[in-house]
């Protein structure tokens, strides 16, 4: 099978979940191929799960090094994550008859097998439904999240479900700012050392990227065609985006 792999892109947070809703849509409809791609924000943002209704009013108005903080709302479920210092991974494909668990995991092994790579392995949460009464999704583990033996949760995972398709993405904290999380979260960062921060200091997130491509791959039994978002793309990406600002 024959996947789209977009190449990683740096952008705004409102551009970067417009960008993953147009594929989900254009997938739904069938005019779009499976996706992967992996992508980085260009300045601290805080993204609000699909569901969540509250959130503390001095959001709206946090600076970072004299920038401020960016809040959009994402499409999938589970609660606020601060997006700095992290990786992001976005994957869009069928949907088919088995349990949202499965799903996560079945995708989730790609993010396992390729860590591993670099001798971090990874385990699956084993939290219940406590998470929703915590503003922070990295606070909470899940069944769909992944975590170090240590209990550090790493690898957040959310979805939307739709009747043809899936989109799955996730956040993976490569070296956030643990004072910046605590600032916005008013608790202590639930990590100790970031993913990037295990690794040597050679190791570079391109590298990181391509073994996480290479995981894909093996763990999907898929190719992936390189290609770039068209001008035309753009456009409808652009279009979406107002649609998800956080008033």
């Amino acid at each position: 099978m024959k996947w789209r792999l977009i190449p990683p892109l740096e952008s705004s947070g409102i551009i970067q979940m417009a960008i993953d809703n147009w594929l989900f849509i254009q997938h739904e409809r069938g005019q779009h191929p499976p996706t992967l791609r992996f992508y980085t924000w260009s300045s601290p943002t805080i993204s609000i799960g699909r569901l969540q209704k509250q959130w503390p009013l001095s959001w709206h108005n946090l600076t970072w090094e004299k920038r401020p903080i960016e809040l959009v709302r994402r499409s999938t479920g589970g609660r606020a994550v601060l997006h700095q210092g992290d990786l992001t991974y976005g994957i869009v494909a069928p949907i088919d008859n088995r349990k949202t668990l499965e799903i996560y995991q079945q995708i989730c092994q790609f993010l396992i097998k390729g860590w591993s790579y670099f001798g971090i392995e990874l385990n699956y949460g084993t939290a219940k439904r406590g998470y929703i009464h915590n503003p922070s999704c990295f606070n909470i583990a899940t069944v769909s999240d992944l975590i170090t033996s240590d209990g550090s949760k790493l690898i957040g995972s959310a979805q939307l479900r739709g009747k043809q398709s899936i989109l799955q993405h996730g956040s993976m904290v490569l070296s956030t700012n643990k004072t910046l999380f605590q600032t916005i979260f008013n608790q202590t960062a639930p990590w100790g050392l970031g993913l990037l921060e295990q690794l040597p200091k050679n190791c570079c997130l391109e590298t990181i990227i391509d073994i996480l491509i290479e995981t894909a791959k093996q763990c999907f039994d898929i190719d992936f065609i390189f290609q770039p978002l068209s001008s035309e793309e753009w456009q409808d990406v652009i279009k979406l985006s107002d649609s998800l600002k956080v008033q």
